[in-house]
């Protein structure tokens, strides 16, 4: 009976090795595929935890194979890039794309909302890319307190178009910005925008990309 018991549990513990192994590379590979739909559509990680609701290390950490998402996740985030959950899940839907040069005319960017912003993804039809260039609409609220404010790996720069706004960064004094101004930051340091006065306030946005593991 000792052995037959030492045996089952032979057989067993392997098996169960396998499935880690698998477990885990199910994991990479959906995060992978996320992560690609989600550049596709052009969404920074801050705007795709906008758009779903999720924080935006739960989607980072999906991303990266750490977690699995639940069903109900699957579904506000399928919802939120606007394509059927399949493509979450089948690589015949990926796109092989070979370009490395892309144009954007006037006005004909994918268009993206958000709660105190309207983005204009430019260049959209390059997938992987460094940098994600916008121009975006910035909406009028209150102060920012610190609890709106957010940060994510990467840098950003901004070049205001019209209206003024307010930049809010972590430790350093508010500064309003104005047509022909510009700044720069770094993105894992808290941040907010906000319009001032009633001219619509529009600025080029551009972030670059980099997952980097928190």
């Amino acid at each position: 009976m000792a052995q037959m018991e030492k045996s089952s549990r032979g057989d067993t513990e392997p098996a169960n090795e396998d499935w880690e192994v698998e477990r885990q590379q199910l994991r990479l590979d959906l995060g992978n595929r996320m992560k690609a739909v989600r550049q596709a559509c052009g969404f920074t990680l801050e705007v795709a935890a906008q758009r779903t609701g999720l924080a935006l290390s739960t989607i980072h950490k999906i991303e990266n194979g750490r977690v699995s998402p639940s069903y109900e996740n699957l579904v506000r985030i399928s919802r939120a890039y606007d394509v059927g959950m399949e493509r979450l899940f089948s690589s015949d839907h990926e796109a092989h794309q070979t370009t490395r040069m892309t144009v954007t005319k006037a006005g004909q960017g994918r268009k993206v909302r958000s709660k105190n912003f309207e983005f204009e993804v430019l260049c959209n039809a390059l997938a992987e890319k460094k940098i994600i260039p916008l121009v975006t609409r910035v909406e009028q609220r209150g102060p920012l307190k610190p609890g709106e404010l957010e940060a994510h790996d990467g840098e950003e720069t901004i070049y205001v178009l019209s209206g003024r706004i307010e930049l809010v960064v972590e430790h350093y004094k508010p500064v309003v910005l104005e047509p022909g101004d510009c700044a720069y930051f770094d993105s894992t340091i808290r941040h907010g925008l906000r319009a001032l006065g009633d001219e619509e306030a529009r600025i080029f946005w551009a972030c670059t990309y980099t997952d980097v593991a928190r």
